[in-house]
């Protein structure tokens, strides 16, 4: 008696689902980000010797999706900056995330939002949003190159639809008025972020 591996089997069902949801993409209207599968870390230079990395844990992504037209969806994003973390190694001695936070001299415990402006298709699943990025009370222009990664109608764990994007971007700082230690410390920020998107009124348990 043939017997497949497990984690053969596991591989063949995920095969068999990437192109069910290929087949039955999620529809169009507003989603909202799925936590407990998004991410968002940032990183700059850091003395020319690493670069220094951390994230928001709070992120709170609305995206209302227009699949046959991409390009006229539109994105919003709040993010709390007291969700940052770290990792400091000794928080007994620094509550460096609270600094890092909520100090006057770096994001000042005021919300951080971006509001999408315009989307361009650059490619079969890759675009540019422009928009409005607001922290420590400044707004300016910032643009995120985006990648669509896919969607499906139904989860096959949730049983909703999902939406998958990956998106980079850079930043100055100092445009913002957070000028601290530059260029000790990098004006340029990159981050990365990741995330699943759930329809806007599903229920998390």
């Amino acid at each position: 008696m043939l017997r497949i591996p497990a984690f053969l089997l596991a591989l063949a069902l995920s095969a068999a689902t990437a192109l069910a949801a290929a087949d039955d993409p999620a529809p169009g209207g507003a989603y909202k980000t799925d936590p407990s599968h998004s991410s968002f870390n940032w990183s700059f230079n850091h003395s020319g010797l690493s670069h220094y990395t951390a994230r928001f844990t709070r992120v709170d992504a609305r995206l209302d999706w227009k699949p046959e037209r991409p390009e006229t969806s539109a994105l919003s994003v709040t993010i709390d900056p007291l969700s940052v973390r770290t990792d400091y190694p000794w928080p007994e001695k620094v509550d460096f995330d609270a600094e890092i936070g909520g100090d006057k001299t770096f994001l000042a415990a005021k919300p951080i939002t971006f509001v999408s402006r315009a989307i361009q298709i650059t490619g079969e699943k890759t675009g540019t949003v422009e928009g409005l990025l607001t922290f420590r009370g400044e707004t300016h222009p910032a643009t995120l190159d985006v990648t669509f990664n896919g969607s499906m109608a139904k989860h096959p764990m949730m049983g909703v639809p999902k939406i998958g994007f990956s998106a980079r971007g850079s930043i100055k700082r100092s445009e913002w008025g957070l000028d601290f230690a530059i260029p000790e410390l990098g004006d340029e920020v990159t981050f990365a972020i990741e995330t699943q998107m759930v329809p806007a009124d599903y229920a998390f348990q």
